[in-house]
């Protein structure tokens, strides 16, 4: 699958049904999924109908897994092993989106027999596009520009990490670890919008990403591309990224040293302040080896 054309679906479809449609949605084009935080307005739904004709036109035989048609979690497993997969998130921050804030984008990422082999973050807002192929390097595309590699940050101390710390409140260790433990960063931002996080980190700007809930769409082409720049993740137990996985956690940092120092200063619940409770340090992390400040954000999307 060619990533120049799966660019180019993209960005045509985020300026066409996307970016028109934002800040003019009315009440009854924004509804609810599962709660107020989960929300689906009409440009999710025509966006992901219309990019997906345009992949099928493209590549009849592609499987594509959808936010917005994907079906149940034993479906989407079902359909991550095909030979060629394409995920799509058709608005990613989508609660953003609906609330007017320009923090959103359109994702898609490809899969041959379970492995992730490319992966696209477009901005409609810019209209850049962060892009990552299998063992090609990430890179930011802006109109009329040479692209610009994308690195990871340096290696930093946790107490002087930026980490986006993307987490549901509630009582099992590792959610009881986070909040307990959240101090010891310097900083702990969060955008709503897992497509900007993962931009964020790939180019050095924020040194960690935090995420509890692992749908395949929000993840598969950020990580890819924070691995391509140079960074190492994995799920909380220490084993790679499996994209039919999703729960256990992912945590991405510069490199493995980072993973285990964030995992143990800040994830491990041996770091809880309640007495009678015990972690675990995981062992070797599945991913990828690797190795800026929010002040430059807008340089980097």
């Amino acid at each position: 699958m060619d990533i120049d054309v799966l660019d180019e679906i993209l960005t045509s479809v985020a300026a066409r049904e996307v970016l028109p449609r934002f800040g003019r949605l009315s009440a009854a084009e924004i509804m609810e999924k599962t709660s107020a935080y989960d929300l689906v307005t009409v440009a999710d739904r025509e966006a992901e109908k219309a990019i997906t004709e345009l992949i099928l036109a493209r590549w009849p035989d592609a499987v594509i897994v959808g936010e917005e048609t994907a079906g149940t979690e034993d479906d989407i497993r079902a359909r991550l092993g095909a030979d060629e997969v394409v995920v799509i998130d058709p608005v990613d921050g989508t609660k953003n989106y609906a609330a007017g804030l320009p923090l959103f984008a359109v994702m898609a990422g490809v899969l041959r027999r379970g492995r992730i082999v490319a992966g696209l973050i477009h901005d409609p807002v810019t209209r850049t596009s962060a892009v990552a192929e299998e063992g090609s390097g990430a890179w930011l595309r802006r109109p009329g520009e040479q692209a610009r590699r994308l690195r990871v940050a340096d290696p930093v101390p946790v107490a002087d990490m930026e980490a986006v710390m993307s987490r549901r409140i509630g009582d099992d260790p590792y959610s009881r670890a986070i909040e307990a433990n959240l101090r010891k960063l310097a900083r702990h931002p969060w955008f709503r919008c897992g497509g900007h996080e993962y931009r964020l980190a790939a180019s050095g700007e924020v040194h960690a990403l935090c995420y509890q809930r692992l749908m395949p769409w929000d993840h598969v082409p950020g990580w890819l591309l924070h691995r391509e720049a140079g960074g190492y993740s994995a799920h909380f137990d220490g084993t790679g990224y499996d994209p039919a996985r999703m729960a256990g956690g992912l945590l991405c940092a510069p490199d493995e040293a980072s993973w285990q120092e964030i995992h143990r200063d800040v994830l491990s619940a041996s770091r809880l302040p309640a007495p009678g409770r015990t972690g675990q340090r995981p062992g070797p992390a599945g991913g990828a080896p690797g190795g800026g400040r929010l002040d430059r954000v807008a340089g980097a999307l």
